[in-house]
Formats: C-alpha cells, structure tokens, sequence
C-alpha cells in the first residue's frame, strides 16, 4: 500500500513538472490545446500546460538583426553592381508567426532579398549613392507590408554597401580629377578677373594723381635697386614719361 502511495505521489510530482512552464520577458508561448491554437499567446511569467493535451511554442518578440546576402543587381543605368544590407525586424504578433509561416525567419530572408534586388534595380547608381536613406525607407516600407500577414513588423534596413566593377571606379574617379581640374581653373580665373578690377582701379587713381603716380615710380624703382641683379636703371624725369601715360592731355 505505501509503495503504491509512493508511486501516486511521483507521478503526481511528474505530472506537474511536465506542467510548468517558465516563459521569459522577450518571450510568448502560443499553446496548441488539441491542435487548436488558443486565442491569446502566454506569458511572460509561469503558465500551465496540460500534459499530452497541450502543445506550445516558444516565440522571441525581441528585435532580429538579419544580414541580408549580397545581391548581384543591374540598376536603372546598366550598372553591374553587388549589394547587401541589413535588416531589424521583430515579432509582434506570435500566433500569426507560428501559424501563418513555416519558418519565419528564413521567409522574411528570402522576401527581403528579392525586393533589395528589384528595388535596387529601379534606381540609377548616382541614386543609389546619394539617395540612401530614401532607398531605405522605401525597402522598409515594402517589407513591412509583405510581413505583416506573418505577425512580422520590419523596424529599418539599411544598405550597408554597394560594391562597383572596377572599370566603373577608375572612371568615376577620373571624373572626380576631371572635376577638381574644372574647380581649380575656375577658382583661377576668378582671381584674376578680381586681380584685373584691383589694377584698373589702382591705374584710374593713380592715372588722376601725379603725386600718386610719381611716388609709385620711385618705390618701384627702390624694389628693382634693391635685389640682387645686373639691371642698370636710369631714371627718367617724369615729364617725360607724361606723354606715354596720358597722351591725350600733352599738345
């Protein structure tokens, strides 16, 4: 009679360890009760389960960082290109997870890999440069949208790197010479249209000053002493040189 006592009591025991369940706080259990599925996933916290009645599946509503592989894509210009990103999704709905979709997971791959290729393929290479984050929040909106029928809520993708032939990188860095080139003789020109206006200015007020003028001759005069040449120089009186600078007033 006690051995039999003894036997009752383990196996009381032993149901109720098959019973309990620990669920973690970025965890749900969705419960399987005769292969129905309950309406409300569980935990977190200590839930019951009935033994060879209940099923249940564990699900993470955390946040999954998913690398996505790189693409081989043509964009909108004919470029060859490679691309790959980065994908933050979670589950917000676990029963849909668990029972719309075999494999979540790989599903959310495998559509995020298809539209990185054909949303990438709409957009021309200076697009994909400069245009990133639109890009991005246009995948993410896409995503979203094709996730949700599983309980999948898409959070950012982010195109980590876009990889170029090398014949596309040689020319694209010529053309960045080129334009640096463009620049440096712009920039150049510019001076000396401004050094052109400075000197036609100093020429008119000098031009109406004879004390000006007379002055600037002999400073230049004192800065051709100065250096270190063979030069001879021979002052010319200015009355003399008069005529030369403004011939228009000598009769």
């Amino acid at each position: 009679m006690t051995a039999i006592l003894v036997f009752i009591i383990a196996g009381m025991i032993g149901v109720l360890v098959m019973s309990v369940r620990v669920i973690a706080e970025y965890e749900r259990a969705v419960i399987f009760r005769l292969g129905r599925v309950l309406h409300e996933p569980k935990g977190p916290g200590l839930i019951f389960l009935i033994p060879a009645i209940d099923k249940m599946v564990r699900v993470s509503v955390r946040v999954v960082t998913m690398d996505i592989e790189p693409q081989d894509v043509i964009s909108r210009d004919n470029v060859s290109l490679k691309v790959n990103a980065v994908l933050y999704f979670r589950v917000v709905q676990p029963i849909k997870a668990v029972v719309n979709v075999e494999n979540f997971l790989y599903a959310t791959s495998q559509v995020a890999q298809t539209h990185l290729r054909t949303i990438v393929g709409e957009h021309t290479l200076d697009e994909l440069l400069t245009a990133r984050d639109r890009i991005n929040t246009q995948l993410q909106r896409i995503l979203d949208q094709n996730t949700d029928p599983w309980g999948v809520k898409v959070e950012a993708v982010e195109m980590k790197q876009v990889d170029l032939p090398p014949e596309m990188l040689r020319a694209m860095a010529r053309e960045a010479e080129s334009e640096r080139e463009r620049r440096a003789k712009v920039i150049s020109a510019e001076g000396e249209m401004q050094s052109a206006g400075k000197l036609r200015e100093a020429a008119d007020l000098m031009s109406g000053n004879q004390i000006a003028l007379q002055l600037r001759y002999l400073q230049t005069l004192f800065d051709i002493s100065s250096e270190s040449t063979n030069t001879i120089v021979l002052p010319l009186p200015m009355e003399l040189i008069s005529s030369l600078v403004r011939p228009n007033q000598t009769k």
